[in-house]
């Protein structure tokens, strides 16, 4: 594949149209809906505290989070295919507003059960808008570029992710107490609800054309008609549907239980670090020892384990114009697994900094299996997407399982869940040039372009 494209080529169509502008405004939903994922990842310690939950039954937070995507994957895939890319995006965006506004109720109901539902509503708006939009970044461009492309925006989702913890743990937790925290909780929901209002408005206006990229699979010669294969007759979706899910499980379980770990398994911080300005209101003192506290671990994980995802995104994106995206994803999971050996070896600082260079080596994962689930599906890329999303459940499983050994044994142990999923999606990655062969057969396989190869 030629390298010395222009910047400009990565977003044109094979009409020569340049889709930059329309690129980079899709672009403001990723790191909206990653500031939303953000600040859900910081609050099952502000309800272990406030409702006196185990780590297993704070997870119901990130079982609601991502219930919602499984609600909603499918009908968001069928209503992409007949209102497009535009009206799906505008859905999304109202929905997601609706359960933004609900925290103002929940607040006052001082319930789980309100809370879950708010998490929940959200969840499916932003279902929609990832269903629309992440296939569509693939269609803004080259395909050969659409790892490129995809990556580059999951780069803006990392933004938010970092951002969401940051603004999620200044009110989640307060040097007063959970109580006065949580009478906060609905005010950085509020001001989401009203952003994603305004970007409504904003999409509604917008030139956002609805566009498909060609199916690379047909049907060999068995009819004259151009009839298209089930998308479950291709290996390597159903295989990115799998990676997925356990991409997400580990995802969620490592972002959720973030703070635990910090405040359970980190060591004493040395005295003159623990008195410095840069740890104000971060440090808990025990036994004349400063140990990292809620906000503290809220803030790190906003700012330096964040920080290195989106370095990770932004570095993986220029990585993917030369190194094939399934040999990414592959050494950059089986490094994760052997990240997740260190932390379960409880090596003091060396663990500790394996949990923050996870985040690193997780952050293209998504969007890669992503865009390597949905090759050549073309028109097909719609409902695919669709179960790639709504693979997304793995999230609202395994966080319970994780929590669960957490309560059973340590936060470091509970890394074998995350160890696991690592391990079987680099054997995706490697498998999947294999697997996306087999869709096709002698001359056919020879006139199909390998653009991951």
């Amino acid at each position: 594949m030629a390298r010395s494209a222009s910047a400009t080529s990565y977003f044109e169509t094979a009409d020569g149209r340049s889709h930059a502008a329309t690129f980079f405004l899709v672009c403001s939903l990723f790191l909206l809906w990653g500031l939303c994922n953000g600040m859900i990842d910081v609050m099952d310690k502000h309800f272990q505290d406030k409702l006196h939950l185990t780590k297993a039954q704070s997870a119901w937070v990130q079982t609601a989070h991502y219930l919602g995507y499984a609600f909603m994957a499918l009908p968001a895939g069928l209503l992409a295919r007949v209102i497009g890319y535009k009206g799906g995006i505008i859905a999304g965006l109202l929905v997601a507003s609706a359960g933004a506004f609900w925290f103002l109720a929940a607040t006052h109901i001082v319930s789980l059960w309100a809370f879950l539902l708010g998490v929940c509503v959200i969840a499916m708006g932003l279902t929609m808008l990832e269903t629309v939009a992440n296939p569509y970044t693939t269609a803004l461009g080259p395909k050969e570029h659409s790892a490129f492309r995809i990556n580059l925006a999951q780069t803006f989702n990392g933004i938010g992710w970092m951002l969401g913890p940051v603004i999620g743990g200044a009110f989640f937790y307060s040097a007063r107490g959970a109580e006065v925290a949580h009478e906060q909780l609905y005010i950085p929901y509020t001001a989401v609800a009203v952003v994603m209002l305004f970007m409504a408005v904003v999409f509604y206006i917008a030139h956002v054309p609805d566009l498909d990229i060609s199916d690379e699979y047909r049907l060999n010669e068995v009819t004259a008609t151009d009839v298209r294969r089930s998308i479950w007759a291709h290996p390597h979706f159903v295989g990115g549907v799998l990676a997925q899910f356990l991409y997400v499980a580990a995802q969620a379980g490592i972002f959720s239980f973030f703070i635990n770990y910090m405040i359970s398994e980190v060591p004493a911080l040395p005295q003159s670090l623990a008195a410095s300005s840069l740890l104000k209101n971060s440090v808990a003192m025990r036994d004349g020892m400063g140990f990292i506290n809620e906000q503290g671990a809220a803030r790190l994980q906003g700012l330096v384990a964040f920080g290195l995802f989106f370095l990770g995104r932004l570095t993986g994106s220029a990585l993917l114009r030369d190194v094939a995206a399934q040999r990414m994803l592959g050494t950059y999971s089986l490094i994760n697994v052997v990240l997740c050996v260190l932390v379960m070896m409880k090596l003091g600082w060396i663990s500790v900094a394996a949990v923050f260079l996870s985040f690193f080596f997780m952050s293209i994962s998504f969007p890669t299996i992503f865009a390597l689930g949905i090759y050549g599906l073309g028109r097909q890329a719609k409902k695919a997407s669709a179960f790639i999303v709504m693979a997304i459940l793995g999230g609202a499983i395994m966080p319970k399982l994780m929590g669960h050994i957490g309560d059973l044994y340590d936060m470091s142990i509970a890394f074998a869940v995350p160890l696991g999923c690592f391990a079987l999606i680099a054997l995706y990655g490697y498998a999947w040039p294999a697997l996306s062969a087999s869709n096709v057969k002698g001359a056919e396989a020879e006139n199909l372009p390998k653009p991951f190869n």
